[in-house]
């Protein structure tokens, strides 16, 4: 199963989303976290994203699509990238998605049997996907939304 390599600059919020993604996903691929520097501060870790990445790539499937919080962890993960040979660089995806929604829809089509392209694609999606149906009314037609 390909895995899930999760980037932010804490820890404790990429520990709460593993959470999430384990009580809302059944059989939900692992997760590789990377959070926080090595001393425990809000901040990202180079090595922290090379172990995550390398732990990811030693799975079954090999595999992995990397989500992160904010750009500076974009930076970092180029860094990383950097460390990594090539092979193992063609064997993951770095996806722009939003964290949380795509790291909820990646997690659901690798448990639904889907494989590196297919969960990029599902993190992919949640870029354009709305959080709620559509509305039919405007909140100024319905004040109720805004008191209840």
């Amino acid at each position: 199963m390909t895995s899930l390599v999760l980037v932010a600059h804490s820890q404790r919020l990429l520990e709460a989303l593993v959470e999430l993604v384990g009580e809302t996903v059944a059989g939900a691929p692992a997760c590789h976290m990377a959070g926080g520097t090595d001393d425990g501060r809000m901040g990202t870790s180079l090595g922290r994203v090379v172990a995550a990445c390398r732990a990811a790539l030693s799975g079954a499937s090999g595999s992995a699509v990397i989500l992160y919080d904010t750009g500076s962890a974009w930076l970092t993960i180029g860094f990383a990238l950097d460390e990594l040979a090539q092979d193992e660089r063609d064997r993951l995806y770095l996806s722009h998605a939003p964290l949380v929604e795509g790291a909820l829809a990646a997690a659901a089509r690798g448990a639904g049997g889907g494989g590196l392209k297919e969960m990029a694609d599902a993190a992919a999606d949640a870029l354009t996907s709305d959080k709620q149906p559509a509305r039919t009314e405007s909140l100024t037609e319905s004040p109720t939304h805004l008191t209840a």
